[in-house]
């Protein structure tokens, strides 16, 4: 199980956001997309979701080129991207968007029971990392082959965001995230290995184990 970009470039209008970035994110296990804003790092997750187009490249999917599947294809074959906004129906209630994707809300409350006393509320009226709790539970009971998460624990606190990423790396599913920063406890995680591909300005400049990415040091190309 993995999902890869070769050699992809992306364009938005006369600037190219991606210069011909390959990374593989292997599964099931956690992948980190890293980097500062402008990085590339949301472009390249949207690239393996099918919602922004490669102007060259190809997406990889299990070692079937699926470049030229649109995004809702990709969706029906189980990969779901949780963006960074607009990742929950603001005028719907908590349970009403948790059960657009599953009819058992067990799952979803038994990870996040924080949620519990919020399913009557309109999903717009909570807070972001509330928000960001609907939207991965949602996520969870698509029970996804491959997860695509921009910033997944923005808005919480560090207690929910641990809790968050225990969440997403013990799926059984190819999970990518796209991140800042390399969150509190990866680098040491016991068990699967979590892969870091850091991106600086349209291009990898880092791929390997979370373990391997010693912060302070000058980056490698692989």
């Amino acid at each position: 199980m993995s999902i890869a970009l070769r050699h992809a470039r992306v364009r938005y209008g006369p600037l190219e956001a991606l210069h011909g970035v390959t990374l593989v994110a292997p599964g099931p296990g956690l992948t980190v997309l890293l980097g500062r804003n402008g990085s590339g790092r949301t472009t390249a997750l949207r690239a393996l979701a099918g919602t922004v187009a490669l102007s060259a490249g190809a997406v990889v999917w299990d070692g079937t080129d699926v470049t030229g599947l649109s995004a809702f294809e990709r969706a029906r074959r189980g990969l779901r991207l949780v963006p960074e906004r607009r990742a929950v129906f603001g005028s719907l209630t908590v349970a009403e968007n948790l059960e657009l994707a599953g009819a058992d809300l067990a799952p979803a409350l038994d990870a996040y029971p924080q949620l519990a006393p919020l399913l009557p509320r309109p999903a717009g009226t909570l807070s972001g990392g509330e928000q960001r709790m609907v939207a991965l539970s949602r996520a969870l009971l698509a029970r996804a082959r491959v997860l695509l998460v921009d910033e997944p624990a923005q808005g919480m606190s560090p207690t929910v965001a641990a809790r968050t990423y225990e969440l997403l790396g013990a799926l059984d599913a190819c999970v990518v995230v796209a991140e800042q920063r390399l969150p509190p406890g990866l680098r040491e995680r016991t068990g699967r290995t979590t892969f870091v591909h850091e991106l600086s300005r349209g291009a990898v400049v880092f791929s390997g184990e979370a373990a391997e990415r010693t912060p302070g040091r000058p980056h490698r190309r692989r």
